[in-house]
Parts: C-alpha cells; structure tokens; sequence
C-alpha cells in the first residue's frame, strides 16, 4: 500500500492561510468548471435533526489534477452551547489516476472555512465594483470574520458593519475584526439600514427564514449569499432574485436544490426552466458580469466540490515542498 501523508489541523493552517493565493486556488477551479469537463456528483447530505445537524459529503475530479478530494463536512448549528464550534470535518484525497488512498487532511473544517471565503473574493472580485469600500456582513460567526478578511484582498474595503439576531455576538465580533483589519468596523441594531448603507453584502448564516429583504436593496449593490446550502435554508427573501439585474449562481443545479435559486422557483418568481450563466463562466471569461455600476448582482454560493479538491491539493502540495505531516502505510506507524 503507498504511503499516506497525514496532516493535522496546525499544520493546514500553517500551510494554507486565507490569502491571495488561496483565492487564485479557488478561482481557478470555477475556471475549470466552467470548461464542463469536470465530474462533481450531486451534494450527498445526511440530516441529523435530533441534534440540529448535517452532514455534507461533496467531491469532485478535475482533469488535470493529480489527485481529488472527498470532503466531509458536518455542521451541528446547536454546538456553541455546548462550547464547540458549529462546523467540522475533515478532507481525503485519492490519486486521479489509480485511486489510491494519498493524504488525509485532518483540518477540523479549516480548509472548508478557507475555500468558501475565498470564494466569496472571487465573486466579489468579479462581479462587484472596483471602487466598493463599504461591506455588510449578516451573521457573525466565523465565516463572517473570514469574508471580511477575503474581501479586503480583492477590494479597497475601508469600512464594514456586522448585522446578526445575537446583538452581543455581533459588537463582539465588528470589535476582534475592527483590530485584525485595521479597518472601521461596527455592528448595527438594524439589518435594513447595514443593508443599505453596503456596496458589498454578504449573507453568512444558516438562516431557515429570510433575513435580506428585496426593497432593502440599493443601485450598484452586489450580494453574496453563500449561506443557504439545504433545502431548508434561505437568506434572501425571494423577490431579491427578480430584483437583481444578475444572478449569477456557483452552480445552477445545485442552487435550484440548495440554494437562494430554489426559494424563488417554489415561490413561481423565477422560471424552472430559465438558464443563468455561472460563476465559473464569468471567471473564465465566457459571460459577462457586471456591465454598468448601476447593477445589482447577486452570487449564489452553495459550495462545489471543484473548490476541495481545488483547496486539497494546494495543501498536499504546499505539505511536501515543506516536509510537513506525518506518513503512515500498512506496514508502519505514523512517524
């Protein structure tokens, strides 16, 4: 059996920060995407509603790419009360060409974390303004902080505010990130008016109600929804979609299950047999995106297994340019 590469949570982080390069990373797997060679099987979600939690299996193979990831990503959303975090998980990958077992990335939902930020940059970095500067972030878990963080790379953001339901949670959070970024950054008691006041808005909950309502909606806004990934969640009030001039969905077939694109079919706003061009699309120049600064653009973000397997092999491959992780085989211990 060849060697597996095991890599702890600490060494993932050491290896694969939320930077540029992680955004070039993701982007680049819209980009392959979009060439329509990629395999990406449905999402695989097993419920847990006992416990308030979900579990997400997602992959894909990418040709071009030595290896491919399964990624398992749970989320049980009543776990602060207990002192643990929401979302965990772990990433397996397998060589593309033998399906050997090749490297297990024990990183507790880190590079999930990474990946979807990044994501959030690389919409942002294509479909909002180049002068945005003010962000709203709706929700202030750790996703928010990290979307804050990633589009600040792509944008010249000076100010942001943090909208969330748990009012101390938000204050808390506009205050670490305000510090971290050196930015102005604060919460809101009203969600319409830090809406408003956006060029850029991002939705970063597991909401099963909306929570941005369609009039609350400006000139020249783009809003990032990458919240809603089950078929019970939803961010956006329907009638946002008819609003919008574009939207722009990371999967189309995933949205219309999962996404901010399946509340507005049900609710007969936008047709079930209407095609949007995709993040990937825009990324990889085969449509166009914003055309005027008077847009408003909403990217529909579920999260596609082409960014783990994206985010897992820059990791494997950071791992042994820098002798990082341990090796195990059947023969052997870890060392």
């Amino acid at each position: 059996m060849p060697d597996i590469k095991i890599l702890t949570e600490a060494e993932l982080r050491s290896l694969v920060p939320l930077d540029i390069d992680a955004v070039e990373c993701v982007e680049q797997g819209f980009n392959s995407l979009a060439k329509g060679n990629v395999v990406m099987p449905p999402i695989m979600t097993l419920m847990v509603p006992d416990h308030n939690g979900e579990v997400c299996v997602k992959t894909a193979y990418v040709p071009g790419i030595d290896s491919f990831a399964i990624k398992m990503s749970p989320g049980f959303f009543d776990n602060p009360r207990l002192g643990l975090p929401s979302t965990s998980g772990l990433m397996v990958l397998f060589s593309s060409q033998t399906g050997m077992l090749e490297a297990l990335l024990l990183d507790n939902g880190y590079l999930t974390d990474v990946r979807t930020a990044a994501a959030g940059a690389v919409a942002a970095r294509h479909l909002a303004r180049e002068v945005a500067a003010r962000a709203c972030i709706i929700g202030a878990g750790v996703q928010a902080g990290l979307q804050l963080k990633a589009l600040t790379l792509v944008r010249p953001i000076t100010s942001a505010v943090i909208w969330a339901r748990d009012t101390a949670k938000a204050k808390a959070t506009a205050t670490n990130l305000r510090a971290e970024l050196g930015i102005d950054v604060t919460a809101s008691a009203s969600a319409a008016k830090a809406v408003a006041s956006a060029h850029i808005v991002i939705t970063t909950t597991p909401s099963n109600t909306p929570l941005v309502m369609a009039d609350w909606l400006q000139p020249g806004q783009l809003v990032i929804a990458m919240g809603s990934d089950q078929e019970h969640k939803v961010e956006l009030q329907p009638e946002c979609l008819t609003k919008a001039t574009l939207y722009v969905p990371d999967s189309q077939s995933q949205c219309a299950l999962k996404g901010e694109l399946r509340s507005a079919v049900k609710a007969g706003i936008v047709p079930t047999d209407r095609n949007f061009a995709e993040l990937g699309d825009v990324t990889a120049g085969r449509a166009a995106g914003r055309s005027s600064d008077s847009d408003i653009i909403i990217a529909d973000l579920t999260g596609t297994g082409v960014q783990d397997t994206a985010i897992a092999n820059l990791a494997r491959q950071r791992a042994e340019a820098a002798g990082k992780g341990s090796t195990f085989n059947s023969q052997t211990r870890a060392n």
